[in-house]
């Protein structure tokens, strides 16, 4: 007998709908699994047969063939077992294969019965509710991730039995989920805990407003990456939008805790200098979601920049343009979210102490050969540049009460406000995304800005990119003190922002 049901495979972000087909028929007893499927799925017909088995179901000694539909797209992962168990016993007539009309099935087994989580399950059921299912039976240690989604009812199941149960028309005693309070949004690094070092706050400050990128450029020890790690503390929290745009990417990416699935700060990523292209881009041969993506909608921390690999620093230049990122395969073409706030710090030469003569061991050539690991066209994708200085001992013991992220938060959520109301009929939520036609709409000058910035623009070699960027930076810059009109004291500090911090590249 035939049989049919609905599951699912992930490609990239992509969810791809898969029919898992099954049929008894006649014939030397055997276990085929058709379909373009990977050797992952189809261990999965081992897996299958061993966990009806010791949960006392048999399969009749006939012939058993099962079909993965389409077959032009390949099938990975160990969530293929669940579907195939239940297309199988609907095919062996243990219960009526109506039942598995309008439902979505994805899950792994082990060889004892049980069911296990499994990745994107969160983009599944969305999937499920898409096609117009109506019940989506899928791992117990899931559920919570799964009925985030809304419009479709979501069973989770622990075990072969319990879904035969459930298929043959019983109820399965669900336990209800609480409702999880928010957790209090808790940070161990904090802006007050930073002496000194005004200018760099405010960079960081104007910054995270705009969402522009910044690279800080100072000694060690002078609190370059601290500064970094303070900065989730001063971002608004997450819309529902954006949460679960999230979750869905760290879901895909099996970055999910069962106990708690749910996205609801903004990531901050910071890999080590040793990590690969691969590894930032997303990698495999259906990739999974790299250190680019799992930035999405947050922060992105590259400590000690020039340490990076060339091409895993080259590879930035694409997202940070597009918002997006397209790796090719010979499987496909993948495009990836990328919409990320770029942070990097480095040292001024390779000992850390230029332009300290008396303690910078460098030569001329040394430091040039350490600032040229960056590229041009990188730095220019750099909307700020600051350059820290060494905190003296009067300013570091003098226990100044600092300004608190708090504080810096409640300014920055200002300006968030201001740039969404101004945005509010457009796909960009931010002065940092704004193209070249729009900075012409949004960013005009005054007289006396276009003289500024006529000098400018020749005095410091400025490409077209740089200008825009300044531009960009200079609206953010009148965002913060609530101005429509860019005025020259914004231009001023923008443009000073791309000369103090570049000295090491002249």
């Amino acid at each position: 007998m035939f049989s049919k049901v609905l599951s699912a495979s992930i490609l990239g972000m992509e969810v791809c709908p898969v029919q898992v087909e099954a049929d008894i028929s006649n014939g030397l007893p055997s276990f085929i699994m058709v379909g373009y499927v990977s050797s992952q799925v189809k261990e999965a017909q081992d897996r299958v047969k061993t966990a009806l088995k010791n949960t006392g179901i048999y399969l009749p000694p006939k012939k058993i063939t099962v079909n993965f539909s389409p077959s032009n797209i390949k099938k990975e992962g160990a969530g293929f077992d669940l579907p195939v168990a239940a297309a199988v016993l609907a095919a062996a007539q243990l219960y009526p294969g109506q039942r598995l009309e309008g439902m979505f099935l994805a899950g792994e087994l082990s060889l004892s019965g049980k069911v296990n989580g499994i990745w994107g399950i969160l983009p599944m059921v969305a999937k499920a509710r898409e096609l117009g299912c109506h019940t989506c039976l899928i791992p117990r240690e899931n559920v919570k991730e799964g009925r985030m989604i809304e419009g479709i009812r979501v069973i989770g199941i622990s075990s072969v039995k319990e879904m035969l149960d459930y298929l043959r028309g019983k109820e399965i005693p669900s336990v209800p989920l609480q409702k999880e309070k928010a957790p209090e949004e808790t940070y161990r690094e904090d802006f007050s805990h930073i002496q000194g070092q005004a200018a760099a706050k405010r960079a960081l400050e104007i910054a995270v407003s705009g969402f522009h990128n910044l690279l800080l450029v100072g000694p060690p020890g002078c609190g370059k990456s601290m500064m970094a790690r303070c900065v989730p503390s001063v971002f608004p929290p997450l819309s529902r939008e954006e949460s679960l745009e999230l979750t869905r990417i760290y879901s895909i990416a099996g970055l999910l805790s069962a106990e708690n699935p749910v996205m609801r700060n903004r990531p901050f990523r910071a890999p080590h200098h040793t990590a690969s292209p691969q590894a930032m881009a997303g990698g495999g041969r259906i990739p999974r979601p790299g250190e680019i993506t799992l930035a999405h909608r947050g922060v992105l921390f590259l400590d000690e920049m020039p340490e990076f690999s060339r091409g895993s620093l080259e590879i930035l230049r694409q997202p940070l343009e597009e918002k997006k990122i397209r790796l090719s395969r010979a499987s496909g073409t993948y495009t990836f979210p990328a919409d990320f706030l770029l942070l990097a710090a480095m040292n001024p030469c390779p000992c850390g102490h230029y332009p300290d003569v008396e303690r910078c061991s460098c030569t001329r050539q040394e430091i040039e050969r350490y600032t040229k690991k960056i590229s041009h066209s990188l730095l220019e994708r750099m909307d700020l540049c600051v350059e820290t200085m060494p905190v003296k001992f009067q300013e570091a013991a003098a226990g100044r009460k600092e300004e608190t992220s708090r504080e810096i938060r409640k300014r920055v959520e200002r300006v968030h406000q201001i740039q969404s109301e101004r945005y509010k009929d457009r796909s960009i939520r931010f002065n940092g995304e704004l193209s070249a036609a729009d900075i012409s709409r949004y960013c005009s000058l005054s007289a006396e800005g276009k003289i500024l910035m006529e000098q400018a623009y020749e005095s410091l070699h400025l490409s077209v990119r740089s200008y825009h960027r300044v531009l960009k930076t200079a609206r953010t810059i009148a965002d913060m003190e609530e101005r429509e009109e860019i005025g020259v004291s914004h231009l001023t500090e923008a443009l000073t922002y791309r000369m103090s911090g570049f000295r090491s590249w002249e």
